[in-house]
């Protein structure tokens, strides 16, 4: 693993991040301690979490049990809280189990943050993110009929300059350090940075985006926005919700897996991602490769990657993910995961 700085703002973070999103419904509490205790004993410094976690499925009952399994874990080892990289989220318009789907604005800010606080048993949050943007976005496959339309720029930009006031406010309280994205376009990026520049609050330090050898969106546009203005992408699903461990292939659909409980995976289950998957298994056999381990390893040559978050449902899953850490891929290796690319591309 690496190190990579978190934007501009002198935190380093590992460029493997461990992901909770199932802590809570997939995951039980002591397992949840128990991968927590083996990402750090592995070198890993970076934890992300969400207010709306866990998922797999969303409920109302277990909203915000992901932070407060985290934060009983704080509370049971307060001397190790400085030894990791602490993210979470806030959800926004539209996500009726907080706040009654109320937008990201300088109003729901504090509250959201002081919630998050209380169920993580911590005084400080180090990266708190905006979980999607107010006006929508064209991730989890709303690319195909996205039309960036019926919005007020004015307006647009009005809230975004009064959220980051509000986090500034939250900056200054010490209740927060840094400030991310998630889900969000090269445009809206460009404008949060734009309006910090002007002094409306804190700089975008990193995008929490999905991102694999199957979800490439960030190729182009964002990555060229993230190489120069230091705003490094946090992958999300960088297995490809697990498509790419190949579990899936041949119709298999093992017992307590996310397509056991979300059949749709989020609109990835398609006839055509399984094409996809088989070449790139096909290159890993080739080359004497594990799938996970190649797949995370790729995504760590991408110029523009601060962290991929990977997630692991159970500890052994966690220890064969933590065994191909240090992966390093050949040319060789990446001149045919170009072409399985070229010849597969946007697979859902």
């Amino acid at each position: 693993m690496e190190m990579k700085p978190l934007g501009r703002t002198g935190i380093m973070v590992t460029d493997l991040c461990l992901g909770t999103m199932t802590f809570g419904t997939q995951t039980t509490e002591a397992d949840a301690h128990t991968q927590i205790d083996m990402a750090l004993d592995a070198g890993i410094n970076f934890v992300d979490a969400a207010e709306m976690y866990p998922v797999n499925p969303i409920s109302k009952e277990t909203v915000g049990r992901t932070e407060e399994i985290l934060g009983n874990w704080n509370a049971a080892h307060s001397s190790r809280r400085a030894d990791y990289v602490l993210a979470t989220k806030h959800s926004g318009a539209g996500f009726a189990h907080a706040r009654d789907g109320a937008p990201i604005s300088g109003q729901t800010i504090p509250e959201a943050i002081e919630g998050s606080l209380r169920r993580l048993k911590t005084d400080c949050i180090d990266l708190y993110q905006f979980h999607w943007p107010n006006r929508g976005s064209y991730m989890f496959r709303q690319n195909w009929t996205y039309a960036p339309s019926g919005h007020n720029t004015d307006e647009v930009l009005d809230n975004m300059r009064e959220c980051l006031e509000a986090l500034q406010a939250q900056v200054d309280k010490g209740n927060i350090r840094a400030f991310g994205l998630s889900n969000e376009s090269a445009w809206g990026t460009a404008q949060w940075l734009r309006l910090a520049e002007d002094g409306a609050g804190p700089r975008v330090a990193s995008v929490q985006n999905e991102y694999s050898l199957m979800c490439r969106h960030f190729d182009t546009d964002m990555a060229e926005l993230s190489v120069h203005e230091d705003v490094g992408l946090m992958a999300f699903s960088p297995l490809a919700a697990g498509f790419l461990t190949g579990k899936y292939q041949g119709g298999a659909v093992p017992e307590g897996s996310r397509m056991s409980l979300v059949p749709e995976m989020g609109g990835r289950h398609r006839a055509r991602a399984f094409d996809a998957v088989e070449a790139y298994l096909e290159v890993a056999a080739r080359h004497g490769l594990d799938p996970v381990h190649m797949a995370l390893a790729w995504c760590q040559t991408r110029p523009f990657m601060m962290s991929a978050i990977f997630g692991a449902t159970s500890v052994e899953q966690l220890a064969h993910i933590l065994s191909g850490k240090d992966l390093q891929l050949s040319d060789e290796v990446l001149a045919d995961i170009t072409e399985a690319h070229r010849a597969h591309p946007m697979p859902f």
